[in-house]
């Protein structure tokens, strides 16, 4: 095969390893030639993704018979037979998404739409990487800085009051927009599930800044998508968590 390695090429990254993974599921665990068109076009996908402009100009980044290295890597964390040298990254989302094939295609199919909608346009850096991976969560943020989609919110929500749908924090006593200036949208949905659809009320969550961060961290670290409900009780207050009326972890 071909030299893939030592010509500057990045790691591969999270998405890129769930591309990887949903071609040897539904391959069924049989890793194709470098020859195959399934192979071509993934090493093709890859090289557009907007992350990796300068590296796709080197022919030895993600070419076809890299991708096939990545497969047989993913063939050895799942069964144990062929190449030993496998990534941090490979053991993490097999065994994060290994006996979940319909999520890992779905998410799959949100990259590749995702890659569309991103174009050449500039994305937000992400600093903490939802389980979808880099490009998705780049977009999720993108999508939730969105200005029009906050104002939708906070026109929504200012006919009652201004307040954290997680920990309640309200300052009614502050002018209107220093009110607005302590709170953020957040989406419900992720993207791999809602795609580009338009915003819905119903698809967002008014939160203040520090719970917005607290909940895609947990996300992070969980690596799972967590709901308000949830996220609630991670905050909770060890006073509150022992009282008869709030939920214990």
């Amino acid at each position: 095969m071909a030299v893939t390695q030592g010509h500057g090429n990045p790691n591969w990254t999270r998405d890129e390893t769930l591309l990887a993974l949903d071609l040897y599921m539904t391959s069924d665990g049989v890793v194709p030639s470098p020859k195959a068109f399934e192979v071509k076009e993934l090493s093709d996908l890859l090289r557009s993704l907007p992350y990796h402009e300068e590296a796709a100009k080197q022919s030895t980044f993600r070419n076809p018979d890299g991708v096939g290295f990545k497969l047989m890597n993913i063939r050895q964390v799942a069964t144990g037979k062929g190449l030993g040298n496998v990534s941090n990254m490979d053991r993490q989302v097999w065994a994060e998404f290994g006996h979940r094939p319909d999520e890992v295609h779905r998410i799959a199919t949100a990259i590749k739409a995702g890659i569309v909608i991103a174009g050449s346009e500039q994305l937000p850096d992400v600093e903490q990487e939802l389980p979808e991976g880099r490009l998705l969560t780049a977009l999720h943020l993108r999508r939730e800085r969105n200005p029009k989609v906050r104002k939708l919110l906070l026109d929504d929500r200012r006919k009652h009051e201004l307040r954290c749908e997680i920990c309640d924090l309200s300052r009614p006593d502050l002018e209107i927009s220093m009110q607005e200036a302590m709170f953020e949208a957040h989406h419900l949905v992720p993207l791999a599930e809602a795609g580009e659809r338009s915003t819905r009320l119903t698809d967002l969550a008014l939160l203040c800044a520090c719970c917005h961060r607290l909940i895609h961290r947990a996300m992070v670290i969980r690596s799972a998508w967590i709901s308000i409900a949830d996220t609630r009780k991670i905050v909770a207050t060890p006073e509150s968590k022992g009282s008869s009326n709030s939920p214990v972890l």
